[in-house]
This record gives C-alpha cells, sequence and structure tokens, in this order.
C-alpha cells in the first residue's frame, strides 16, 4: 500500500510540482496539498496522512507552529520540513515543533523523495549543510557546558542572583557576604567564562 502524503506549500508551481513528483514514484501518493497552514490544519488531522511535507515560510500561522498543532493532536505524524530556510533558528525550532527531519528546496526531487524513505525507515533526513550546523551547535553547546562545569557553588549562586536583576549589595545582602567578596567572585566567573560582563556572563550561563 501506498503511503500517503500531505503537502503544505504557499508556492502554487512548487506545491504541484511536489504533487507530481510524488505520483510518479510507486511508493507514494498525495493526501492533500495546502497553501496554508490554516486550511491545512482544517484538513489534516482527518486525512490522517502517513506524513506531512511542511514549507516554513507561510502566509499566515507559520509552518513550524502548524507542525506543532499537527502534532499535539496526532503525535505519531511524521513532518518533513522542506523548506529555502538554513538559519540555526528556523532549525531547531523546527525539530523543537516535532518535525522529524529537515530538507532545503534546493535538493531536489530525488534527494526529497530519499528523505521520505530515510523518514519512513525510521531516520531523520538532514541535508548536509543542515546537518553540519546541527552537529556544530551541538558542540558549541558542549563547549559552554564544560565551562560552566568550572564555575564553583558560591559562582552559580552569584549567576542566579545576577540572572534575576539583583546588584552586587543586594547580592551580598541575600549571599550574607560583603559586597567585596561579591566583586571578586564576580571577577573570578569573568575569567573562568572568557566574559568581559554581567550581561555576557549571565547570557552564557542560563544556556549551560
Amino acid at each position: 500500500m501506498k503511503k500517503r502524503i500531505c503537502i503544505v506549500e504557499d508556492d502554487q508551481d512548487l506545491r504541484e510540482a511536489l504533487g507530481m513528483m510524488l505520483q510518479f514514484t510507486n511508493q507514494y501518493e498525495m493526501a492533500g496539498s495546502y497553501p496554508n497552514a490554516e486550511l491545512a490544519l482544517m484538513d489534516i488531522p482527518a486525512e490522517d496522512p502517513d506524513a506531512v511535507l511542511m514549507d516554513i515560510n507561510l502566509p499566515g500561522e507559520s509552518g513550524i507552529t502548524c507542525v506543532s498543532r499537527l502534532k499535539a493532536t496526532n503525535p505519531d505524524l511524521l513532518v518533513l520540513m522542506c523548506t529555502s530556510h538554513d538559519d540555526n533558528e528556523k532549525i531547531f525550532a523546527s525539530l523543537k515543533a516535532g518535525a522529524s527531519g529537515y530538507i532545503l528546496k534546493t535538493e531536489g526531487p530525488a534527494q526529497i523523495i530519499a528523505a521520505l524513505d530515510e523518514l519512513f525507515e525510521g531516520g531523520s533526513p538532514m541535508s548536509g549543510s543542515i546537518a553540519r550546523k546541527v552537529v556544530a551547535s551541538f558542540s558549541k553547546m558542549e563547549s559552554q557546558n564544560k565551562i560552566t562545569e568550572s564555575l564553583t557553588l558560591r559562582e552559580k549562586e552569584i549567576l542566579d542572583l545576577l540572572a534575576k536583576g539583583q546588584m552586587n549589595k543586594e547580592v551580598a545582602w541575600e549571599l550574607g557576604i560583603s559586597t567585596g567578596t561579591v566583586r571578586k567572585h564576580i571577577q573570578n566567573i569573568y575569567e573562568k567564562l572568557h566574559v568581559n560582563t554581567r550581561v555576557e556572563a549571565v547570557n552564557l550561563y542560563l544556556k549551560r
């Protein structure tokens, strides 16, 4: 039995091309195509497709929001982002929303079909450039975690209070230490985190 695929894409020519691409395969058929998230959210739950090809930059609600809402009602639905956007924010927002894969439209029909095949085989298909961004981001996160692990318990306590907007005097009163001691701890924090301001220190600490 062919797998049923829905397409959410605002570009009519591309939407029709994707539909034709599916029809020319032996393993897939189109269950529905939609120019925006609103129509997709109305029809896709009733269609109950096996997977959805989802664009990101849609008129009205974004494809990322659409994924999140579809997954809320059908957690098992497979979603492959098929988009021209390759910036980190959209990649991770899509994956966080529940997308199982992320491929660029420029990859072409053969790679999109291959990505669907991988999706149904239990994989998480990604364009090469996207995979590199994901790996680089996790490497950066690991590096940041190692840096923040070097902080002492007292330094972490101070950063928690700084993150709440407290000034040195308030931190000193809260922890029962002198303002001079607070300043010394903050200087040690700067050196360990390789930053120059409390804003940079708090931002790096909160991203741990």
